[in-house]
Order: C-alpha cells, then structure tokens, then sequence
C-alpha cells in the first residue's frame, strides 16, 4: 500500500514527537510503499508498525484516528 509521507510524519509526531519526525522526514520517501522490506525497516525504526499503518489508513485503526475512505471501512 502506498502511503504518502506526509501523514506517516504526522503520526511519527504525534506519537513519538518532533526530533523523530523530523529524523523520518529525512529518512523516509516521498510515497512510502508498506510492501517494500527497505520501507517496512525504516517504518519499524520509528515505531510504526506497518501492518498497523495499513489498518489506520484502510479506516481499521478505531477511534476515529484512521481515514474514512469511502468504501473501504
């Protein structure tokens, strides 16, 4: 699944706060590929579990925190 690095940065700061935000923005590619060993890695690195981030992004994450795509929650 492909997954703009823009909202994997913004969790990154939500959950583990500026420093390694910013440490991921610098790491991380523009549209992160959670197929992808070498992204699934630097995912891992920065506590994100990517099956996690597929089930926030796919609208699965509960609490309201995951996406409302239509059509796939």
């Amino acid at each position: 699944m492909q997954i703009p690095k823009d909202q994997i940065i913004d969790l990154i700061k939500n959950q583990m706060g500026q420093d390694k935000a910013q440490e991921a923005d610098q790491q991380l590619p523009g549209q992160v590929d959670t197929d992808n060993p070498e992204h699934q890695n630097l995912l891992q690195k920065f506590g994100v579990n990517p099956q996690d981030l597929i089930a926030k992004f796919m609208g699965g994450g509960g609490g309201g925190g995951g996406m409302n795509i239509p059509g796939l929650s």
